[in-house]
């Protein structure tokens, strides 16, 4: 018998695309999410037609690492070189914050859901409903993980 797995033992990127999944069922992306961009850095929104639901378990994963964590942190987490287009390039690449309103609107989804808590002047941090919900997503990415090279996460 193997001990309880955790948002630790599994690769994040198998992680995010299972909470993502789980959380199409839970929240709903608003109607202004298709056509707005992630940052004032970007040209354009994202292509993806489960955008919303990536970002929320990607946001899941942070604030359970991470937290408490604020709306500022996550901003600059979810931020991007800005480059100006890719026709001119005349100023140097500047650093610039992700769009506060989206990280905003997914965490009151997430605290609406229980898996997410405010923590007074420290932002938001994972409520137990929310660890068992990650720990249960973590269980099941690992077992359908059978690859060599993933040994190390065993």
């Amino acid at each position: 018998m193997q001990d309880m797995v955790t948002l630790y033992d599994v690769p994040a990127d198998e992680l995010i695309e299972e909470l993502a999944d789980r959380l199409e069922d839970r929240i709903e992306a608003p109607e202004w999410s298709q056509f707005t961009k992630t940052g004032s850095a970007k040209e354009l929104p994202p292509q993806d037609d489960d955008f919303w639901f990536v970002r929320a378990g990607s946001l899941l994963r942070k604030v359970a690492t991470k937290g408490p964590i604020g709306l500022e942190t996550l901003a600059v987490e979810y931020g991007s070189k800005k480059r100006g287009s890719n026709r001119y390039r005349v100023a140097k690449a500047k650093t610039s914050t992700g769009a506060k309103k989206i990280n905003r609107v997914i965490l009151q989804q997430l605290e609406e859901e229980g898996l997410v808590e405010t923590a007074q002047g420290e932002g938001r941090r994972i409520t137990a409903d929310g660890r068992s919900f990650l720990d249960d997503a973590a269980n099941d990415v690992f077992e359908r993980l059978d690859r060599p090279e993933l040994e190390r996460y065993a």
